[in-house]
């Protein structure tokens, strides 16, 4: 879950409704003045076309260029501060590897650390596939999480450049890879959180890549390049992926059987390392799988969502029977939002709606209204035969989106260097149109990477203009206006500046939104710092456990930056400890 509709920004002017004022003005003026720039524009694009033809270096370059203008830019956007559920259980992974650990042991008061998205039995660890907490423990060690996210958006840049060098020509494709700077690695949540999206864009894109290259050449390297994306899907997107990877092995066999002149005994010569690669990688997953969840076929996911879950993510299922849970915050979420939700697109008008609503998110994280209008174009685009295979498995991957009962956008991230070819493909029909014999698609085409980099500037500096980031589900478009995480960090920063070591007690008020969660903790639970835990019955345990931590009591929904003094408690019994939590409130203000 990245952002509800709670959170959603709807007073004062937006940046869409920047944006959309935008492509207006830009298309009023391109079907009045056509040949506007045209001069200038031709003499960059003769410019563009001399780096294009330098593939390598064009890959190369595209990666450099999202990192160095995202780091360049942290003065004004910086850092982000995680406060997804996701977000603090990816973190979790990234510390656990950066530690030199796969997983760890259950702590002896786990009940009072229960939290979204972690496993506490049969270990305490993150319940996703390992690839995005790789990435970001590779941040850690280079000195902050969020730098392994930096690095993960110039290679999917870079990734999605060398794809598109596959299926167009070498123009297009510099141009598809700097429109994936502008719109995705800079200011979306997959390079300003650390939710996730680039790892599996960069598998996706390695998979589709190599599929268009091999059935040219057949060469061992595109076949380990298409084994590397198989790997990555399968640690960070494996379902979307799997829709890909079904796809791509049935085109690959469909050329191998009916297209291809090499021979059989070549072609399984070729096949021998990509294979090798594949097997060792299940190997090592299931070896993953054992420690971490205690055998080797059952997979991230399946142990914390069968504890927890009460809805089911795809539509033919049914709901399960409400678990006992702990912490109402907990049942809050898994009973009252997600099976809500679930529910919601059970009936025929609640699919449609849904539906409706995935398109939405799609069409305004991936395009927004500057990049929409070569879309008008997709019945030609539908039928070019050069890019008909990347139609149907985009198809395949909508078809499964379909039936899942939610949609956020990282979901697509292993076909978002198809879309961009589709994309690209538009604007080459859209450049030809000339309404009166008038050049105002090449106008058109021509403008939209200035309207992106205008946006850049827009967005950079939206906080002092007083823009929001929108309506959701346009909010998912970028990062960098809310306040979000900041209160949990302001005062986590509070807690690590006192003496000694400190333990967090967190009592949420009955109206709390289970979307703000504040109870996270690192790897190794005993060593931190500060550790968070939430107030129970049986907090007086907790207590004597960590007799040699200062208590302390965090009400995040009376004042967020608030704490006081969590009075000791000796005595056992139910009464006696609920009494000590109400007079907490009475406590030292600090």
């Amino acid at each position: 879950m990245l952002i509800s509709p709670e959170h959603s920004v709807s007073s004062g002017a937006s940046v869409l409704m920047v944006e959309m004022l935008a492509t207006v003005i830009t298309t009023a003026v391109a079907l009045s003045w056509p040949r506007i720039g045209s001069g200038w524009f031709s003499r960059a694009e003769r410019l563009f076309g001399r780096l294009a033809r330098r593939r390598e270096l064009s890959v190369l370059l595209v990666g450099l260029i999202a990192c160095v203008v995202r780091l360049a830019m942290l003065p004004l956007s910086p850092i982000p501060q995680p406060f997804v559920h996701d977000e603090f259980s990816f973190l979790l992974a990234a510390d656990t590897f950066a530690s030199g650990r796969i997983t760890n042991e259950t702590h002896p008061m786990w009940k009072h650390f229960e939290s979204f998205h972690i496993t506490h039995i049969p270990t305490y660890m993150s319940m996703y596939f390992p690839g995005q907490g790789m990435v970001l423990a590779v941040g850690k060690l280079l000195g902050h999480p969020w730098y392994g996210v930096c690095l993960s958006a110039g290679l999917m840049c870079s990734a999605i450049c060398w794809m598109l060098q596959g299926w167009l020509p070498p123009g297009w494709a510099l141009y598809g890879g700097m429109l994936a700077i502008l719109r995705l690695a800079l200011f979306s949540y997959w390079g300003n959180s650390y939710y996730g999206g680039a790892v599996a864009a960069i598998g996706g894109a390695l998979v589709l890549g190599a599929f268009v290259r091999i059935r040219r050449s057949a060469r061992v390297r595109d076949g380990l390049l298409m084994a590397l994306g198989v790997i990555i899907l399968a640690n960070s997107r494996p379902v979307e992926g799997l829709a890909v990877c079904i796809v791509v092995a049935l085109g690959l066999f469909w050329w191998a059987t009916k297209k291809t002149k090499l021979s059989a005994a070549i072609l399984i010569r070729r096949t021998i390392a990509p294979a090798a690669v594949l097997l060792m990688a299940v190997a090592l997953m299931g070896y993953y799988n054992t420690h971490v969840f205690g055998n080797a076929f059952t997979l991230p996911y399946q142990v914390n969502r069968a504890t927890y879950a009460v809805s089911p993510v795809f539509l033919w299922q049914s709901p399960k029977p409400e678990p006992p849970y702990r912490h109402q915050v907990m049942q809050d979420f898994y009973t009252k939002w997600e099976l809500s939700e679930f529910e919601s697109t059970q009936t025929l008008s609640g699919f449609l709606s849904k539906t409706g609503q995935k398109l939405g998110i799609v069409v305004s994280f991936f395009f927004g209204t500057a990049l929409l209008a070569p879309m008008i174009l997709l019945p030609r685009v539908l039928g070019d035969r050069r890019v008909r295979f990347l139609i149907v498995t985009g198809a395949v991957v909508a078809l499964g989106l379909s039936v899942n009962a939610w949609l956020f956008p990282h979901y697509l991230a292993p076909f978002v260097g198809g879309l961009y070819v589709i994309l690209l493909q538009a604007m080459r029909h859209l450049r030809q149109w000339r309404p009166s014999g008038q050049p105002s698609g090449l106008c058109l085409v021509r403008a939209m990477p200035v309207i992106c980099v205008a946006l850049v500037v827009v967005r950079l500096y939206a906080e002092p203009l007083k823009l929001t980031i929108g309506r959701w589900p346009t909010a998912f478009t970028w990062s960098g206006t809310d306040p979000i995480g900041l209160d949990r960090a302001s005062v986590l920063a509070k807690l690590e500046s006192y003496p000694g070591r400190q333990l967090a007690i967190v009592r949420y008020g009955p109206e709390h939104v289970p979307f703000d969660d504040w109870v996270y903790n690192a790897a190794d639970i005993d060593k931190s710092k500060v550790v968070w835990a939430r107030e129970t019955d049986t907090t007086a345990e907790l207590l004597r456990y960590f007799h040699d931590r200062n208590a302390w009591l965090v009400q995040p929904d009376l004042g967020r930056q608030e704490i006081s003094k969590y009075p000791r408690q000796e005595q056992d019994g139910d009464q006696h400890t609920r009494m000590s939590m109400t007079s907490a409130n009475e406590g030292v203000r600090q």
